[in-house]
């Protein structure tokens, strides 16, 4: 029988990639999103659904009966750190599980993030750093992680929390530091970062979707750091870029303000590479696929 599984934020960043690779896996992929809906394909079935309307989530979830849930949908939109939507979606999202679990819901798998943690603690573990997250975001987030634990374990489901850290890849918002940086030199436009002296984690999209699955298709439960365990300097990175596009323009160290205080924010993966996962991509081959990615779509 095949395997079936709803996708919400589907047509995200993440959520896309984690389609492909279900589908590239045999699953029967139902993806909830709202208007525009992409055309239906063999084993990838859209549906439109506000996940904002607790009524129509519940009907839905009545009506199909899924077993198993991966919910990526969140906001994604202006200042979203600090935005108080955040609070709506955390309250959608305790929904969304609660209906899920109602009508036959077994396993569900939430999108978590590294903002939940203390980030001064510099090498972040998951049962052993302390989560006291500093934004809207992160606290809504670890809020839903809180409750859901609670409520699934009660109720028999098993809970599955990633935790995703830094991304970068195809398909990412144009300001985003990996994007912006390809962009600039593509252009031949001087590149404007900040001082970009701290370390931080960043994983190919990519990667991030089979690592996901993987812990989805796993016995592992509770939090899971997605990362790629290696902290990197992010002048480094910025530097690749560069050398990457053959870039002979100007790169202005420190003339935007930096985003983080913190000088290292670095995951360890033990737990995910304990079920089998291995990035597809080194950090040259992963920025260098995005680079062409990029000179495609120009």
């Amino acid at each position: 029988m095949q395997k079936r599984v709803l996708v919400t934020g589907g047509t995200g960043f993440i959520g896309g990639n984690i389609v492909r690779e279900l589908a590239g896996k045999g699953y029967e992929v139902h993806l909830a999103a709202i208007p525009p809906l992409p055309n239906a394909r063999e084993n990838i079935i859209p549906h439109e659904i506000n996940l904002m309307d607790s009524s129509s989530v519940e009907g839905f979830m009545k009506e199909n009966e899924f077993e198993c849930l991966v919910h990526m949908a969140w906001y994604v939109g202006p200042k979203c750190h600090t935005s108080n939507l955040n609070l709506e979606w955390a309250i959608a999202t305790l929904n969304l599980i609660k209906s899920f679990v109602s009508y036959g819901g077994k396993v569900f798998l939430g999108a978590g993030t590294v903002s939940e943690y203390e980030y001064k603690y510099g090498y972040l573990l998951e049962d052993e750093t302390p989560t006291d997250p500093k934004t809207m975001y992160g606290n809504s987030k670890n809020a839903v992680y809180n409750i859901a634990k609670v409520f699934c374990s009660q109720n028999s489901v098993a809970f599955k929390w990633p935790r995703i850290f830094n991304l970068y890849g195809p398909n990412e918002k144009p300001q985003r530091l990996v994007s912006s940086v390809i962009n600039s030199c593509l252009k031949g436009e001087d590149v404007k970062v900040s001082d970009c002296l701290k370390y931080q984690d960043y994983l190919h999209v990519e990667d991030t979707a089979r690592a996901i699955v993987s812990v989805l298709e796993s016995d592992l439960e509770g939090a899971v750091n997605i990362c790629s365990g290696n902290p990197v300097q992010l002048r480094r990175i910025v530097s690749l870029i560069a050398e990457l596009t053959d870039f002979k323009g100007k790169i202005l160290w420190g003339a935007i303000p930096a985003a983080f205080e913190d000088n290292l924010v670095v995951g360890n993966n033990e737990k995910l590479k304990s079920i089998g996962w291995t990035p597809k991509y080194s950090l040259e081959e992963g920025l260098l696929a995005t680079i062409n990615w990029w000179k495609c779509v120009k």
